[in-house]
């Protein structure tokens, strides 16, 4: 397996719409990911195999800067022509994607932690491999607890 390297992201533009989140690269292709991420307060634990992809918001939303984590596969070239960053984080290790955002590996598993408040924007996470995919808003206690109460009460 070719070894890859860590590689800072560029800002993008991204749209958030109702039906899911577009991101534009620096190449001026797109990407859309699908459906309303779930809200999650604090972190998000992604299974074995999945692909990591992490967007953090400006403040307004119109654009944003997007890391994948412990990917390997695709070739330093394509990242840097796109403007999408990449962190690999060893076995047992942490580190910082972006202020108020942390990835952790826990082997097979990888754990995203965001303080929204200190990313200054909205943080999302992607998770997905060939046969499914999910999306989440990492969020503060204030938010979660306001989205479980919208649950309850049959709103969305």
């Amino acid at each position: 397996m070719t070894q890859r390297s860590d590689i800072a992201p560029e800002t993008l533009g991204i749209s958030l719409e109702p039906e899911g989140i577009e991101v534009e690269y620096l190449d001026e292709r797109t990407v859309f990911y699908h459906g309303v991420p779930t809200k999650k307060e604090g972190s998000v634990v992604c299974g074995p195999g999945k692909e990591v992809h992490v967007l953090v918001t400006s403040p307004d939303e119109q654009e944003g800067v997007m890391v994948y984590v412990n990917d390997r596969r695709t070739h330093d070239d394509i990242l840097e022509s796109t403007g999408v960053g990449r962190v690999i984080v060893e076995r047992g290790e942490e580190a910082s994607l972006f202020p108020g955002v942390d990835a952790e590996n826990h082997g097979y598993r990888t754990e995203i932690t965001a303080d929204p408040e200190t990313a200054r924007g909205r943080v999302f996470v992607f998770s997905e491999d060939e046969r499914a995919e999910a999306s989440y808003e990492l969020v503060s206690p204030e938010e979660a607890d306001d989205s479980a109460e919208n649950d309850a009460d049959g709103e969305d």
